[in-house]
């Protein structure tokens, strides 16, 4: 990126400053004031996937962490911190998974493409593609990928569940609901994958019922 087309960051910035304070005076104030948002949303690091334009939910009222191919792993204090800031200090109420149907990680993982360190990461997807492997072989070719994305998005809202941030919330009686979903960037519309975990007990069952959804649905 040029010199030129960093500072025109600067001057769309201040640009986009002055129309909100003119459009909607204390608006910068307020934001300064509180965070408290209702949700929360895990999503992969692609650029063409931004939670607030996605929900058309204001800043400050979605609470966003991301990475590649939307993983969650027990391994990974930076995602496990952010749940945890999420649940225990804000309070969030929903907490979203949100893959996105044509992931490049996702489609590392199941074409087996090497792409460098990130290889290391996407060894989790690769996981639930064998884990799943006889529903991704049950599929026509072209659905295969679309399913994948919706198969790591439920065993990410399951990791979400086994965490002990979330399992302590529960214990507490926190009002904490999981989601899994998927984004279209072909006609930017999100679909439920069917995987809502209101608290602890029956995540086996929501877990089964969501796999069979997405091989049903893929068929069809």
């Amino acid at each position: 990126m040029t010199t030129a087309s960093i500072e025109e960051l600067f001057v769309h910035n201040r640009e986009w400053a002055q129309q909100m304070e003119r459009d909607r005076p204390g608006f910068f104030t307020g934001l300064m004031a509180q965070q408290k948002p209702r949700y929360m949303w895990i999503g992969c690091s692609d650029s063409r996937v931004p939670a607030n334009q996605i929900t058309g939910l204001e800043p400050g009222e979605v609470f966003v962490h991301r990475n590649v191919a939307n993983v969650v792993v027990p391994s990974d204090l930076n995602a496990l911190s952010t749940i945890q800031y999420a649940v225990d200090q804000l309070q969030v109420q929903h907490l979203m998974v949100v893959g996105h149907y044509g992931c490049g990680g996702v489609r590392a993982a199941m074409e087996d493409i090497r792409v460098g360190l990130a290889d290391n990461w996407i060894r989790h997807v690769k996981d639930v593609r064998d884990k799943y492997a006889s529903v991704l072989e049950s599929l026509s070719p072209q659905w295969r990928l679309d399913a994948l994305c919706e198969l790591n998005v439920i065993e990410q809202v399951a990791n979400v569940a086994h965490s002990t941030v979330v399992h302590d919330a529960w214990a507490r009686g926190q009002d904490l609901t999981l989601h899994g979903w998927c984004y279209s960037l072909q006609n930017g519309l999100i679909t439920n994958v069917e995987v809502t975990v209101p608290g602890a007990g029956g995540l086996d069952e929501v877990q089964r019922r969501a796999v069979e959804h997405v091989a049903s649905r893929q068929r069809g």
